[in-house]
């Protein structure tokens, strides 16, 4: 219950800011070795956990976009590309440097949805690049993410990586 519970208040720094995990919320350590593969427990269904299949041909390199967000399309998507003001249903998994994986829509067994112009600016450009059905990884400098300050979890100038699918741009 703790888990879900504080899955859902990073859900809600992440559209909002300014509200973290209580002190109660249990760390769950996880070094990411294949990201295709979440750390499971015994009574977690893996399929729904996992990314789908990234292209077999997609770039191992990054890319790097004038304000320092990296960036690699894991999959192409072959609907359109949000802007800014769209809002997007997504599939997601965020880790630190360190391997921590912070929050992951994959454990909760289901997507969200929000507006794009309410979550950290790492976001909102990252998700312009790639299109529907599409699979994004970042590589979010602190100042695109939560900065100085951090958010629950997430230290002061944590640098932050996600996978993020987008399954729909409404």
């Amino acid at each position: 219950m703790i888990r879900v519970e504080c899955s859902a208040i990073l859900i809600c720094s992440l559209l909002m800011g300014g509200i973290g995990c209580s002190p109660a919320a249990q760390k769950v350590q996880n070094q990411v070795a294949n990201l295709d593969q979440p750390t499971v427990g015994p009574d977690d269904n893996l399929e729904k956990m996992r990314p789908g299949a990234p292209d077999p041909d997609h770039p191992q390199e990054f890319l790097e976009t004038t304000t320092g967000l990296k960036y690699r399309v894991l999959r192409q998507g072959k609907g359109i590309s949000p802007q800014a003001r769209d809002q997007v249903n997504v599939h997601y998994k965020g880790w630190l440097d360190d391997g921590f994986i912070f929050d992951s829509s994959y454990r909760r067994g289901e997507p969200i949805s929000f507006p794009l112009t309410g979550v950290i600016p790492g976001w909102t450009e990252g998700l312009q690049l790639v299109g529907e059905g599409g699979m994004i990884e970042l590589d979010i400098p602190s100042d695109l993410g939560y900065g100085d300050t951090g958010m629950g979890e997430i230290p002061p100038r944590a640098r932050l990586h996600f996978i993020v699918e987008l399954n729909r741009v409404f």
